[in-house]
């Protein structure tokens, strides 16, 4: 899957900038604040339809403008499309495809795999197991059209569940077989999400161990853990078994949508023991397995994005990153960078075709 060409319109700072790829390496240099991540975020819009930056949609129209555009020309292996994103200020996001819009999100999910790697990152580790759930989930649905379905009719039937049980607690209630009605949806969608995540961890962890050592050198050993309540028990069990505590809590306190990864080095969490150097060569390897099972998985090269990581490392892991970036084929790739004297030097040692746009 290639990018060739992109326009922005009233897109965060910019009014309007349309680019021309390479099918190889991009890259956006200049200062900060000009808005060169805001394009990546963009390229992220294309892939899974919302900004990498946590921003609700609205928040990324230019300021006392009324909508938001991205258009792009994509190049499959056999045919060309038209993506185009739509945000209305007062009205729903819009994603079309050849000029049809797709009835769910869901289902353009997956077209146009993607991979970020950038200084956010390194919330993964730092941040609570809501983050680590978010990125595999992301990283699942990208490669299995039918796992963000099932993860969306959980979540809805959670959410029925726990305003029911806060119903009940508010007027003093309580009526057990009303509840249980959401049992058998919950424990059908959760127990196919457990095993599509049990599965894919399973094959990412020697992905991730092996790029590692690649990058870090190290001696050090490191694991990506997939943790979960449904690796001790049922999920029929477990709602029984929680279902005085989750009258008291008022919310539906087990199941898959605690899960969460473990990232460890030596058998200890890595944000205990790790180094700065440590745990950002871990994420590099994180990021290139989930391109490298990505690609295995769909048989689609994911476009990397590399938004200001070569501010962050030392030149050591920039070689590193480099080189595998060379030897994998990742296929199209985009960098901002605050120095172009810098990034001409990277995309010398890639040695492959490439442009560079001063924003």
């Amino acid at each position: 899957m290639i990018i060739k060409k992109l326009s922005l319109y009233n897109f965060k700072n910019h009014s309007e900038k349309k680019f021309e790829f390479s099918p190889q390496i991009n890259c956006f240099v200049g200062n900060n604040g000009v808005g060169k991540t805001n394009i990546l975020d963009a390229l992220h819009y294309l892939s899974v339809g919302k900004s990498f930056l946590g921003n609700t949609d609205a928040n990324n129209i230019k300021i006392e403008e009324d909508f938001f555009t991205i258009d792009a020309e994509i190049q499959n292996e056999d045919s060309e499309d038209t993506l185009k994103i739509s945000q209305p200020k007062e009205a729903k996001k819009i994603i079309k495809k050849n000029d049809k819009s797709y009835d769910r999100m869901a289902d353009h999910i997956g077209y146009l795999p993607s991979v970020m790697i950038s200084p956010y990152d390194s919330n993964l580790i730092s941040d609570s197991g809501e983050s680590r759930r978010k990125f595999l989930d992301s990283m699942i649905s990208q490669t299995d059209s039918g796992y963000l379905y099932d993860l969306i009719q959980y979540q809805k039937t959670i959410q029925q569940r726990n305003a029911l049980l806060k119903y009940f607690a508010k007027n003093r209630v309580w009526d057990k077989d009303s509840l249980e009605i959401y049992d058998d949806p919950i424990t059908k969608s959760g127990t196919k999400i457990f095993e599509k995540r049990r599965e894919f961890v399973a094959k990412l962890n020697p992905i991730v161990q092996n790029f590692y050592q690649i990058i870090s050198g190290g001696k050090e050993s490191v694991s990506v853990i997939y943790e979960s309540h449904l690796l001790e028990e049922t999920f029929e069990n477990l709602l029984s078994q929680s279902l005085e505590r989750d009258r008291m809590l008022t919310y539906t306190s087990k199941g898959i949508h605690k899960d969460d990864l473990l990232f460890e080095m030596d058998s200890v969490l890595i944000k205990k023991i790790g180094s700065q150097g440590q745990q950002k060569s871990f994420l590099i390897s994180l990021k290139l397995a989930q391109m490298s099972l990505i690609k295995e998985l769909t048989n689609k090269t994911p476009i990397l994005l590399l938004d200001d990581i070569f501010d962050k490392l030392d030149d050591i892991r920039v070689a590193q990153l480099i080189k595998l970036v060379n030897q994998e084929n990742f296929g199209q790739i985009f960098i901002t960078d605050t120095h172009k004297e810098r990034t001409e030097n990277v995309v010398r040692r890639i040695n492959e075709e490439s442009v560079i746009f001063e924003i």
